[in-house]
């Protein structure tokens, strides 16, 4: 036919498909073949005699700038050689997460399982904002919140949720919803149409996420009251309710609370039921941020952290982090994902084009006992018209493919796995005559927190407590591990995460490591 071009786009895929591939592997290849040296403490020679760092090129900005030498073609394309080039550059110069020595974040390295999601993905290139454009992967975004919520205790007939990008945009997510679904008139007349300021309360070691989100909503950093922490960093509830009630003596309007599973520095799991206790009392809105520690509830022995899931009102828990599916996939999970349409809807006639049926419900809901909409509501397929984005990538499909691959026993197995190598970590630096343990003995979740103290003792200093911390941290990276510090009242302490596929032989050469570094510092 006159004017008709033929795409040869299959073929042009399938080299550089075959092309990337030849660099990744060996990428991958390289962080497999550097556990013997992380089980020793040092760095190895390879089998050619040379001593490489898998796990990064240390580099200044500067000096990193310098070496990609990146710039964008004002002209014409580089094309297929220039792309592999730049590919080639950024696997040689970036941290491999897959190197056992990544002990630095609350996450670690992908999975052969989650590359092929994340290929997946980028072949449909859909976005899943509503049912006509992304039906497959709407369907497997319902099913996996659904599934994933009645682990948490989610099991009324709309239980559920969806995917945010990320954990804190779940966490905000959480937040407009608690305010437009309690106080509907803040929906449309924005703070304003409160009956006073509002009060958000967390934990003194949640995330940041919280201010974030209250910033954002307009309700100023402020706004967010901290609770006091026991001895184990878990919120104290008699603290709880002793600001709410000075918060309502101010006439202030208390909104929310947040409670942590798994907090970002000690890891540790808040008084779910206890909480919950004060926020049905106050009729205030629970959330709880399992975005670190919620993947426990695949584990029937530590399931127990996250006693009372079922009380909460939203749950955030992110698969990327203890689960490694790929960054990101956030879900924010609750027992009735009717409340969350409610809260967020919003007409778009251009985009969403619901049933009659369902713009009539939503515009008259019935309420049942419990304050919820009745279960005649019809399901919400456009998924955007429940969430803040309208862009959204499918991000379930990475936690959906990871548990069809590996099966929730899979995931059992694989965080009992990790619960026991923080464990055997936190025993090795509690035994260990130069290491001072600051996490509990097993730690609550996959992070062990630890000083360097040569012949047991700190510094009186705090000063110089930090900056040894600092100076170790740094020099580990030269050994290929990389850590992370917090601060501490006698001065920062190293963090060390364990992941679902760190071994035991690298938390005992990381050990080796800080001991030996350590002595270099204090030299």
């Amino acid at each position: 036919m006159t004017g008709t071009k033929q795409l040869n786009r299959a073929d042009q895929a399938d080299d550089l498909i075959t092309a990337v591939k030849q660099l990744i592997i060996p990428f991958i290849r390289e962080a497999d073949n550097a556990v013997p040296s992380r089980a020793a403490g040092t760095l190895l020679p390879g089998a050619n005699g040379a001593v490489k760092n898998a796990l990064v090129d240390s580099l200044s900005p500067e000096d990193l700038t310098q070496r990609l030498a990146f710039n964008l073609p004002e002209g014409e394309g580089l094309g297929r050689e220039g792309l592999l080039e730049i590919i080639a550059k950024v696997l040689r110069y970036s941290v491999n997460t897959w190197d056992q020595g990544f002990l630095d974040k609350l996450y670690s390295s992908n999975t052969p399982a989650g590359l092929a999601s994340d290929l997946v993905l980028s072949t449909l290139n859909t976005n899943s904002h509503v049912y006509q454009v992304s039906p497959v992967l709407t369907v497997v975004e319902k099913e996996t919140a659904r599934s994933l919520a009645r682990l948490f205790g989610f099991n009324g007939p709309r239980a559920g949720g969806f995917t945010c990008p990320g954990g804190s945009g779940s966490n905000l997510t959480s937040l407009v919803i608690a305010r437009n679904y309690l106080f509907p008139a803040c929906k449309t007349g924005g703070n304003a149409a409160a009956p006073s300021p509002f009060v958000l309360f967390t934990s003194a070691h949640g995330h940041y996420s919280v201010e974030k989100a209250a910033t954002i909503c307009g309700m100023g950093s402020s706004a967010v009251w901290t609770v006091p922490v026991d001895a184990q960093g878990r919120m104290d509830p008699a603290a709880l309710r002793t600001l709410v009630e000075r918060a309502r003596a101010e006439g202030r309007t208390p909104l929310y609370v947040n409670a942590t599973a798994g907090t970002t520095v000690l890891g540790s799991y808040d008084p779910i039921e206890e909480i919950a206790a004060v926020c049905r009392e106050y009729n205030l809105w629970l959330h709880v941020d399992a975005s670190w520690g919620g993947p426990a509830i695949f584990s029937r022995h530590h399931r127990h952290k996250l006693a009372g899931a079922h009380l909460a009102n939203s749950l955030t828990v992110n698969p990327h982090k203890m689960m490694n599916v790929p960054v990101t996939c956030s879900f924010l999970l609750g027992p009735d994902t009717a409340v969350f349409h409610r809260a967020n809807t919003l007409p778009a006639g251009y985009l969403f084009h619901g049933t009659p049926d369902a713009a009539a419900a939503e515009s008259s809901p019935s309420l049942n006992s419990d304050g919820l909409e009745s279960s005649e509501i019809p399901e919400v397929w456009d998924l955007a018209d429940l969430t803040l984005q309208c862009g959204r990538r499918a991000d379930s499909l990475k936690l959906a493919l990871a548990w069809v691959y590996y099966g929730a026993a899979g995931f059992e197995r694989q965080i009992d796995g990790a619960f026991d190598t923080a464990a055997y970590l936190a025993s090795l630096v509690a035994e260990h005559p130069d290491l001072t343990l600051v996490s509990s003995n097993p730690p609550p979740c996959l992070q062990v927190c630890f000083y360097y103290t040569p012949g047991g003792r700190l510094a009186e200093d705090v000063e110089v407590n930090t900056n040894r911390t600092k100076q170790v941290v740094r020099g580990l990276i030269d050994r290929g591990y990389m850590v992370d510090y917090a601060p501490g009242e006698k001065g920062s302490f190293f963090r060390v995460v364990v992941n679902c596929q760190t071994l035991k032989g690298t938390v005992e050469g990381l050990v080796k490591a800080v001991v030996e570094v350590g002595k270099q510092v204090v030299a």
